[in-house]
């Protein structure tokens, strides 16, 4: 039997399992899965009143927040395209993007409202503002809640999809010239999101934080990930090591995903204020940087957590590869389980890696030899938006290259020693570095 696999059946799991449990925890708003599963069919409707339709571009500019996943699954269920944009940019690069992907609704956190509202008349393809806040809207703005609320909850009647179809559109830094916006079918986020809550060990018991910024490589599919577990998933809006200590002892946290940079700001909190936290069982995802081994030493040693280094790219939707102790390598000491954990890994179910010469030949498998990284999986995207020559620079032969240079050891595991880019961080949140 072939059933389509689309991003929308993991709310649908989520509402048919757990739907009184909590959803989303966003400071003082608290929803269960029956409300924001009503919420999004709301929002569904009121993109829809709009004239949106199946393929349009709906963009978002938010931060962390209950409506930015109300945000995915309304769109989803209008066949509409996702299409998140980073709180950083400047006022040209809003504009490249908002009229390169030709979206036609831009919902739009109040907070960040003035980023916007210098360049309403130079947006060729957007025909409503939407502003998500309790402030009175700008002229000739719609407010989210009272646009949104006109509009019954019931189950709504989603445009038929193709698991070929887009489903989401995020920009990310060109090696030169312009940013590029990397298409992603339901197909491949919905394949990422079963091999990473494999390898993650992702369950309904997790309590996600989200203090990534929620499109950022590494935290990006959590919507997916979490919400077909039934996870309870905290939201945070900045990544200041302050709020992420208090947030982790109070949520009671189980799960959370940082880059180096940030992790390396959170160490340093509890260094200086000399009280870490309460042991118990949290997983800490960690990717972007090459880590260094001390780094997983104090996380293990000094916190009592779980290091769990991955490794992606938006073009993968995004993880590839995952650093995990396997069992052959039970009888090392901890020094040298350390070592492993900080690995860039080895590939996630679903994919192939490979790390090759300028001949397109595989290195040796001696941890020296350095090759380039290529991919070949359901993960990759389906290419870049209106760019077919970068697309085909970067997919050859029915492999990504993706630029990155690393060894391969004897047991597989890849080991990164140079990113292509530079940044730990994807293109729409390079602002939010500590």
């Amino acid at each position: 039997m072939f059933v389509p696999l689309l991003l929308t059946d993991f709310l649908d799991r989520a509402v048919s399992l757990y739907g009184k449990r909590t959803a989303v925890i966003d400071g003082s708003k608290e929803v269960t899965y029956e409300k924001l599963n009503y919420n999004i069919n709301q929002l569904s409707r009121a993109l829809n009143d709009l004239g949106i339709k199946k393929g349009d571009k709906a963009a978002y500019l938010t931060r962390n927040c209950k409506e930015l996943v109300e945000g995915y699954y309304g769109v989803f269920q209008t066949g509409a395209v996702m299409t998140p944009l980073g709180t950083g940019l400047s006022a040209e690069e809003y504009v490249f993007i908002l009229n390169h992907s030709e979206s036609r609704v831009l919902i739009v956190e109040e907070a960040l409202y003035s980023r916007i509202s210098s360049i309403k008349e130079r947006l060729e393809t957007i025909e409503h503002i939407i502003v998500i806040g309790k402030s009175p809207v700008s002229q000739g703005c719609l407010h989210y809640d009272s646009w949104k609320d006109q509009f019954p909850g019931y189950a709504y009647d989603r445009v038929e999809l193709e698991e070929q179809d887009v489903a989401t559109l995020q920009y990310t830094r060109g090696t030169t010239g312009r940013p590029k916006g990397v298409l992603t079918a339901h197909r491949s986020n919905y394949l990422h999101a079963l091999s990473a809550m494999h390898h993650l060990r992702v369950s309904d018991r997790d309590r996600l934080l989200h203090v990534l910024p929620m499109h950022h490589a590494n935290a990006w599919g959590a919507p997916f990930i979490y919400t077909s577990n039934g996870a309870v998933q905290i939201m945070q809006q900045d990544m200041e090591a302050r709020v992420t200590a208090h947030n982790i002892d109070a949520y009671h946290i189980t799960v959370v995903h940082m880059t180096p940079p940030v992790l390396q700001s959170l160490l340093e909190y509890y260094k200086e204020e000399g009280a870490p936290p309460k042991k118990r069982n949290v997983r800490l995802v960690v990717s972007g940087e090459i880590p260094p081994r001390d780094i997983v030493h104090r996380v293990e040693t000094e916190l009592g957590w779980e290091f769990v280094q991955v490794y992606g790219m938006t073009e993968t939707s995004p993880l590839v590869a995952v650093s995990e102790v396997r069992p052959q390598h039970q009888y090392l000491t901890d020094g040298q389980k350390e070592e492993i954990k900080a690995k860039t890994g080895f590939p996630m179910i679903g994919v192939n890696m490979k790390v090759v010469d300028e001949e397109g030949v595989e290195i040796p498998r001696d941890g020296v030899t350095i090759g380039e990284i290529i991919i070949r999986s359901n993960h990759v995207m389906e290419g870049y938006l209106k760019n077919p020559e970068e697309t085909s620079q970067s997919i050859k032969n029915g492999w990504l290259h993706t630029g990155d240079h690393a060894v391969i050891d004897v047991d597989g595991y890849i080991e990164i020693k140079e990113r292509k880019r530079k940044t730990a961080y994807s293109f729409s949140y390079v602002d939010t570095t500590p």
